[in-house]
């Protein structure tokens, strides 16, 4: 015989149902054989669920152990009617005239109320109740069960309250936000998505998105939403997306994956923006950029020319002539480094070499002397991007130095040195032998401020001008991988 285990009686509530299983009075549990009647009696004493067996006329007489380990009951307690004492009574009358409708019309029973566990405390339960039908087809017994969903109903309670709050948040937001399952099945969109597309609630799920853009931009956004699902990298595109009025309107797309605690993607969170007003600015303001540009280098070459035609016959005034257009043309070729750029108007494609960069802003300056400036250190590469911020401050310093520094003096100098240390990258700018320096300007011009800019906010880095009595000595510090 296995012997009895015994069990904390004071386990009850959701763990009523991990009680370990008594055996007392089974002598031939081990043997392999067909289920016996003494098997039947311990699946229905421990099944982890609250059961019992009631007459034809609702009077119930047997509960499972379950049950009395859960209420904290006798079975003398319980039979017959007993079983009300552990309802709710707010909602009992309810109970009574479902199970009373049940016993009349011999239809099944289902229904999820509260039932009070031994610590006091109620906990709601799923109830299902089937009849049984004897050889004379009346009902014989009444077979019922109990199971807990408190935890269940308490977190779907949670989740939904949850996901009310995430609704209204995002409906909220003054964009379109949507969401996917792992696998990319878009499964929710907020109201600024139906406010600004117009289609039917729903009609977007799934795949349906893709149609919402232009032909022509749909193969990159299906590209690059493959490629951030395969690798989970953030997803980012632009594109042309349907407006309500029948208008397609720029739009910028991106997502996030979701982390589960595995690390694995639970969902992807993303949003699309409307930049349809920027973009088209931003095409107007390149357009009058370039135009300006284009001006100004006119400007520049009608100069030259203009020097070209009045210069005298004689070889030695027709040289200074020709170096003088010289200097001016090369004025404008940095004038087109320094100014800022898009994509389009690039000076020159990938990279080009911090020195020859100086060098062909600073060429304007030299003169038949040769040249009075000098530039000396190490060198590092220089990328589109990096070069404009770099190339206007040498072009303020340059033009500056021209009308009050060191190269509005004959004897006036300037020395340009590059050091690389570890990874930042310095460039000095140090003048000498022109005006002396009382004091440091009162006001910082616009040139001054837009360096500034370039410098901190651009590059990330530092610009620091010291007023030396001798002439202007500036620092310009920029993380190596910031050009």
């Amino acid at each position: 015989m296995l012997h009895e285990r015994p069990f904390d009686k004071k386990q009850i509530g959701s763990l009523y149902w991990r009680l370990p299983v008594t055996i007392t009075e089974i002598d031939d549990i081990d043997k392999p054989e067909t289920p016996s009647s003494n098997d039947f009696r311990l699946l229905a004493e421990n099944i982890p669920t609250l059961c019992w067996i009631a007459r034809g006329d609702g009077y119930i007489f047997w509960y499972n152990r379950r049950w009395h380990d859960y209420c904290g009951s006798t079975p003398a307690a319980m039979e017959g009617w007993g079983w009300q004492n552990v309802h709710h009574p707010d909602e009992l009358p309810k109970v009574m005239e479902e199970w009373q409708r049940s016993i009349a019309t011999g239809e099944p029973f289902e229904m999820i109320f509260p039932l009070r566990a031994a610590d006091g405390q109620f906990r709601r339960f799923l109830t299902r109740i089937v009849p049984v039908i004897g050889p004379e087809g009346r009902i014989v017994r009444w077979l019922g069960t109990n199971t807990e969903i408190e935890s269940q109903l308490t977190v779907e309670a949670a989740l939904e309250a949850s996901e009310g709050k995430l609704r209204v948040l995002t409906d909220a937001m003054p964009q379109m936000v949507w969401s996917t399952l792992p696998d990319g099945f878009h499964d929710y969109y907020n109201a600024r998505w139906y406010e600004f597309t117009g289609v039917p609630y729903g009609s977007t799920d799934g795949e349906g998105w893709s149609e919402m853009f232009h032909k022509d931009d749909q193969a990159l956004a299906w590209e690059r939403w493959q490629h951030s699902l395969a690798t989970g990298e953030p997803y980012e595109v632009e594109y042309r997306l349907r407006h309500r009025s029948g208008q397609y309107r720029w739009t910028l797309g991106r997502a996030l994956p979701v982390h589960d605690v595995d690390g694995n993607i639970s969902r992807w969170i993303g949003t699309c923006t409307d930049i349809d007003d920027a973009k088209r600015d931003a095409v107007q303001t390149e357009l009058m950029s370039r135009e300006l540009s284009h001006r100004i280098k006119n400007i520049f070459a009608v100069i030259a020319g203009l020097i070209g035609l009045s210069a005298p016959r004689g070889s030695e005034e027709k040289n200074f002539a020709n170096q003088l257009a010289s200097r001016i043309a090369a004025l404008g070729r940095a004038h087109n480094f320094a100014r800022p750029h898009s994509p389009l108007s690039q000076p020159h494609a990938g990279f080009t070499t911090l020195r020859d960069l100086i060098g062909e802003l600073m060429e304007p300056y030299e003169t038949p002397l040769g040249r009075p400036y000098e530039i000396t250190g190490e060198d590092i590469r220089v990328g589109e991007r990096s070069a404009t911020p770099v190339a206007l401050v040498i072009h303020e310093l340059a033009t500056n130095s021209v009308k009050y520094g060191a190269l509005s003096s004959a004897d006036g100098r300037i020395g340009i040195q590059i050091k690389i240390d570890g990874e930042l990258v310095v460039i000095q700018w140090k003048e000498s032998g022109g005006p002396r320096i009382s004091a440091p300007p009162e006001h910082a011009g616009f040139g001054t401020q837009l360096s500034d800019v370039s410098i901190n906010d651009q590059l990330g880095g530092s610009l620091i001008r010291h007023w030396d009595a001798d002439g202007l000595k500036v620092l310009m510090t920029v993380r190596a991988a910031h050009l």
